[in-house]
This record gives C-alpha cells, structure tokens and sequence, in this order.
C-alpha cells in the first residue's frame, strides 16, 4: 500500500463498507503476500497473542504494502511505546486491547496524532518515506490515514461504551467474545452474557455512526451481525486457514487413496 493510497482502508472501514481479513499470527512474510494475492482487504498481525519481535513485524508490514493490503497490527497494550513504532513502520493502523475507559481511549488516540495528539514525530521512517515527506505532509499524511480500532472486551467497558465511542479519533470498534467470553465464565456452550453485550457494542455503535470489526465464527454468524450492523470481519487466522486446509486435504486424499487400493484388492 503506497502513500497515495494510505488512507483508502480507513476511509473504507469508516464508511462501513464490507471488508475482510485475517489474523497472522505465524513470523513470515508469506501470509501477508499471500492474503494480499487473494483479494483480503485487511490483515492483523497479532502481536498480542503471537511470537513477533519487532523487526518481525516491521518485515510484514513491508510485505503488505508490497501485496497491496491493508496492515492492522493488534499492539500488545494502549501504551504510546507499543504503538509508535508499528506507525512509524508503515501500518495501517492499530487494534488496541482493553480500552476500557474513556481515559485509554483518548490516550490511545493521542499515540496516533501528530497535530492533535502526542505522537513522537520522525519522518525518516517507512511511514515518512526515509524523508521523502515533509513535516506537513507527513502530519497530514499521517493523521489523515492512520485507522484507530479500539478493542471492546472488558464486561466493565460496556457500560462506558458509548463514551469510548464519542472520543474523536476512535474509528471504530472490535468486539473481542472470546474475552468477554472467559470474563463472564460462561464457556460452556453459547453465553446469553456475551450475546447481549454483543448486541449493546452494536446498538451503541449504530448510534455513534461507527463501525464494528468482529471475528465470526461461521456463514450464518456473519449474516447475523451484518443485520445488525457489523462491517469488517476478521476470518479466521493464518494459522487456522492452513489448519483447516490440512485437514481436508488429507481427509480427501486418504480418502481416495483408500478407495482405490480397495479396487486394486477386489
């Protein structure tokens, strides 16, 4: 993704247009080409839950914009320490974990801006062409294209959801069920606690005019949280995919392997 389109994902993700990605959760460049190739919209290198050092990330983030997609890296937490360098190395924009408050939210924010924010400055990185930007156009460039996503996943933060949402500078949303999931103990088949938080993130967000980012778990689960209002969906993950792949693929193959040693028997 080069400079003159940076800002295209959030302008997309912003407009509630549908998009599509995945979780890279294995340290290659492959699956950020390859997830380009095949028309994903967006991918998140997860930091958070995965083995990345940051030349690791650095090295994908590179790999994306050079497959033309969208690079969202999930930080490890809000902290300006972890944010500033994925920007400064040409992502497209951050997940935040647990942004729990309105505090964390506006500080989250100010990590990413220049001319409204705290956001260490430095040109003469990936973000800034090596120098090619000038101190306006970088800030501009920057503050413009940049995409915000604050991750919505603390039984406590629901209540303060609409006020996340109100900060200038939060794009959008992430439901996170699987921690919801754990927070309210409820793992044992489908939580009705997690389905009406889900349902509250989505109204609020309706409401604020912002869109919503979730991982769906199937077909139908997708279909269901586009009805009521959900945009951009994370599928699965690098890992998973291949998992899945593996899976059907020996199945299918031992399959017919099978059937065909029973006719050279019979």
């Amino acid at each position: 993704m080069n400079g003159s389109d940076f800002s295209t994902f959030r302008s997309r993700f912003r407009n509630g247009e549908p998009l599509f990605g995945t979780f890279l959760k294995t340290p290659t460049t492959h699956a950020s080409e390859i997830m380009g190739s095949v028309g994903f919209d967006f991918v998140v290198i997860d930091e958070e839950h995965a083995p990345f050092n940051p030349e690791t990330t650095d090295q994908m983030l590179l790999a994306c914009r050079a497959s033309g997609v969208a690079g969202i890296v999930r930080v490890r937490g809000s902290e300006a320490c972890h944010i500033l360098p994925v920007l400064d190395g040409g992502a497209t924009g951050v997940l935040v974990p647990h942004v729990d408050s309105v505090a964390k939210a506006k500080a989250v924010v100010d990590a990413c801006r220049y001319a409204t924010g705290t956001r260490g400055f430095s040109n003469t990185t990936r973000a800034g062409g090596f120098g090619r930007a000038g101190f306006a156009g970088h800030v501009s460039e920057q503050d413009n294209g940049v995409t915000v996503i604050a991750m919505i996943e603390d039984p406590h933060a629901i209540d303060l959801v609409d006020q996340i949402l109100a900060v200038d500078g939060i794009d959008g949303v992430f439901i996170g069920r699987g921690d919801l999931t754990i927070a309210y103990r409820q793992w044992d088949g489908g939580s009705p606690a997690v389905r009406e938080a889900t349902d509250t993130i989505l109204a609020a967000a309706r409401k604020a005019g912002k869109p919503v980012c979730i991982l769906a778990g199937s077909l139908d689960d997708a279909a269901e949280l586009t009805a009521k209002g959900a945009s951009a969906f994370i599928l699965s993950s690098d890992q998973g995919l291949m998992r899945q792949a593996a899976i059907k693929t020996l199945a299918d193959f031992s399959e017919r392997v099978a059937q065909s040693l029973e006719k050279a028997d019979a």
